[in-house]
């Protein structure tokens, strides 16, 4: 946590009480670093994890900067999903309340036509949407970013990964060139180092926070390696020992997660499944349950590690290992949030050797791990931990 306040920042008084009655009383590290930046006009390029605060260290310099008296737009960010739209223009809406600021959420899934009423109106100052349905407003002549003064791509790996680069451009085109361009990233691969490169000015800024290990301290790691056939018997195992638990259950794939979720329910579980193939509606319908606790087990892609407003979690588990770090890590930082302990446990199988042991080199996070099947660990190294009964603990080095 900072040390400083949002007063020692250039925010100005308006803006400072909006933040006040938010609850927010010390920036974070990004907020810290990145709002002066943005408000000398430099562009930037932000690598950041979600829940470090990032949509303030955008939202706030775009209340302070726009004017709510020109009735145009001039501020748009695009966003991978449509949770994340409706969770961005809220929270740019809570920071310009004391200065009136109209912001309106532009998303696929929604009646169109109520979207373009809106826009009609004139009223909205900044535009947050998902690439595809922001490219068919402006198709459509209703949406005009040729007063944009800010854009911004946030979670632009996750746009990148999901196909929206054609989209991106094509918006970008439609922007004036003299605006100021702000890139917030989780991760930085080179693909969006290229996209910095060809939207960025030349003189941009680089901002990296390192994920918070402190909360990663939180989270007690647990990693069964078992057989392929035996993973569903020890995840519904491992439930039972957690029963009562307000759990996330995170697949690789959709037809995965709708599969896993129906076996759960065969099962006797509270369990239902989410991830991008869904309606709004039902969307909507299954986190509302999952938040008022009336659902006990959500079981997601990848979509619910970012951008849906999901709080209270106590177990994240993850039905074999994601491909990547970076996807572990947003998958368990879903629990152990707001000084709280939580629980990760991963069920691996014996095909995934690898994909551990760099989760725990780049992480350096205590891993509990307990091997319950006969096939060997592939490539062990007798460095790497201790082990006692099968089990064995990844430490800190």
């Amino acid at each position: 946590m900072s040390k400083l306040s949002f007063r020692d920042l250039p925010i100005s008084e308006k803006t400072l009480r909006s933040i006040e009655k938010m609850g927010f009383k010390h920036p974070t590290e990004i907020q810290e670093k990145a709002i002066p930046v943005v408000m000398e006009g430099k562009d930037l390029i932000a690598q950041a994890q979600t829940g470090t605060g990032k949509t303030a260290a955008f939202g706030i310099p775009i209340v302070e900067k726009v004017n709510t008296r020109k009735r145009k737009i001039q501020a748009v960010v695009l966003v991978p999903t449509r949770e994340l739209a409706i969770q961005v223009t809220k929270e740019i809406k809570d920071i310009g309340r004391e200065k009136r600021l109209y912001a309106l959420a532009i998303y696929g899934g929604k009646s169109i036509k109520g979207q373009i009423d809106f826009l009609k109106k004139g009223k909205d100052v900044v535009v947050v949407g998902t690439p595809g349905r922001v490219k068919d407003l402006i198709e459509r002549g209703v949406l005009d970013l040729s007063g944009v003064e800010i854009f911004v791509l946030d979670e632009a790996d996750r746009m990148l990964d999901m196909g929206f680069v054609e989209d991106i451009e094509f918006i970008f085109s439609k922007t004036p060139e003299d605006k100021q361009t702000l890139m917030f990233s989780a991760t930085m691969p080179p693909a969006i180092k290229r996209l910095a490169e060809k939207f960025l000015k030349p003189d941009y800024q680089v901002i990296k926070i390192k994920p918070e290990e402190v909360t990663v301290d939180r989270i007690k790691q647990i990693v069964y390696r078992v057989d392929p056939d035996k993973q569903f018997e020890k995840l519904t195992e491992s439930l039972k020992e957690h029963e009562g638990t307000k759990t996330i259950i995170f697949t690789e794939t959709k037809k995965g997660a709708d599969e896993l979720a129906g076996k759960l329910r065969r099962e006797g579980f509270n369990a239902d499944a989410i991830h991008g193939d869904f309606s709004q509606a039902k969307r909507e319908k299954v986190l509302r349950s999952f938040r008022r606790n009336q659902l006990q087990i959500l079981v997601a892609t990848d979509v619910a590690a970012r951008g849906l407003d999901i709080k209270g979690v106590d177990l994240v588990m993850n039905y074999s290992l994601p491909k990547d770090v970076e996807s572990y890590i947003h998958r368990i930082g879903r629990t152990g949030r707001a000084g709280k302990e939580g629980t990760a446990i991963s069920i691996m199988n014996t095909y995934e050797d690898s994909q551990l042991k760099n989760i725990q080199r780049k992480t350096k996070a205590e891993i509990e791990f307990i091997n319950l099947s006969e096939r060997k660990v592939s490539s062990e190294k007798t460095d790497t931990g201790r082990r006692r009964n099968g089990r064995r603990r990844f430490t800190r080095r």
